[in-house]
């Protein structure tokens, strides 16, 4: 392997700074079995059509894609009442985020988001050579105000994931609104709605209005929640049609697979799969926090499919040792020192078995 210190190469500004993103672990040393809570997966997998689409397209595997990806834009538009040419599709939305960065920020520009938000913005902003800009948030929420004052002549992008990961907190549409009319005209908005298939909140709205109403807002989607295929990678954006333009330009010309796109084909009309997913999630997320918060943790409400659960500071009692803890009972959930937030843990909501087992572990932890 090569020594990175030794290499003749430079890279471009920002590169060598950029911590790399660490995704959720999935294994734990000495067990069996592992419950892996660490992810946001969704634990009823992907539904059966959507898997009987992918194994039909295992067995087209010498064929491009359609580097226009029409049918899955149109199943998308038929089933969110959106214009299929008003839809770009990514290998999942972490790379529509990362598409946006590089078309609208560059050199010496700036990219604003809320300070615990998804950690994959800084890194966005750091590979294109752009400073990225943390808001402070209110009780763990964004701040229209805080993102507004972070906002300088260099910003190019504001990213706002809504409802925020890790957080679970979210803006409802008038603190949006509200946002979007003060930032200058020349400055995208990113609204990531990756977990909007999970809100219940009545005052949450339909990012895709403001997306029809102006022509500086995206708003980037995904298959890998309610729809369970994280593995396959797919998402795709709603945009203004000269942000499409630009989007197409920039983008690989076979950048979703032919198993992906069939895979997404099926899944966005089962709407059975996804009543079942949204169904178990408003059963468990809202048992699992009443269970936890009467053991005296702090639990914000969440309007995704996962929690934050924050700990003392005490050692032994602490984030540190309550991971410690979950992992000697093979439940492994996300720590969030990454996030700013060393005192939490994100715990995805799992099957029955699994809330209840992390329930009993942590009952025991806090004795």
């Amino acid at each position: 392997m090569a020594n990175d210190n030794k290499s003749p190469l430079t890279p471009q500004p920002g590169i060598m700074g950029i911590a790399p993103y660490v995704p959720g672990e999935h294994g734990l040393a000495g067990h069996n079995r592992v419950r892996v809570l660490s992810a946001n997966e969704n634990p009823l997998g992907a539904g059966a059509a959507a898997r009987d689409a992918y194994l039909a397209g295992v067995r087209q595997l010498e064929r491009y894609p359609d580097g226009s990806h029409r049918k899955l834009r149109e199943a998308i538009a038929r089933a969110d009442g959106l214009e299929a040419d008003r839809i770009v599709c990514g290998a999942g939305s972490d790379e529509l985020l990362g598409m946006l960065g590089k078309a609208y920020a560059g050199v010496g520009d700036e990219i604003v988001y809320s300070a615990h938000g998804f950690t994959m913005y800084p890194i966005i902003a750091q590979s294109v050579g752009a400073r990225s800009v943390p808001a402070p948030e209110q009780d763990l929420t964004a701040d229209v105000e805080a993102l507004l004052a972070a906002v300088t002549p260099r910003t190019k992008i504001l990213f706002l994931a809504n409802p925020n990961n890790p957080t679970g907190t979210y803006l409802p549409m008038r603190a949006v609104r509200n946002l979007r009319a003060r930032l200058r005209e020349d400055i995208l908005l990113v609204l990531d709605a990756a977990y909007v298939e999970y809100v219940t909140a009545d005052d949450y709205g339909d990012p895709a209005d403001l997306v029809r109403e102006t022509e500086n807002t995206v708003m980037c989607r995904t298959f890998s929640k309610i729809h369970g295929l994280a593995a396959v990678r797919l998402g795709w954006c709603y945009a203004p049609a000269a942000v499409v333009g630009v989007l197409n330009r920039v983008r690989g010309p076979f950048n979703v697979s032919v198993p992906a796109l069939l895979a997404g084909e099926a899944a966005i009309v089962d709407k059975g799969h996804q009543e079942r997913s949204r169904a178990h999630n408003s059963q468990w997320l809202p048992w699992l926090t009443e269970q936890l918060r009467g053991l005296g943790l702090e639990v914000p409400p969440s309007q995704g499919n996962f929690l934050l659960v924050r700990f003392p500071t005490e050692p032994g009692k602490d984030a540190a040792a309550a991971i410690e803890h979950l992992n000697a009972h093979g439940i492994i959930p996300r720590r969030m020192g990454g996030y700013g937030l060393p005192d939490s843990l994100r715990i995805t909501i799992g099957l029955e078995e699994d809330n209840r087992a992390v329930l009993d572990a942590l009952r025991e932890f806090v004795g």
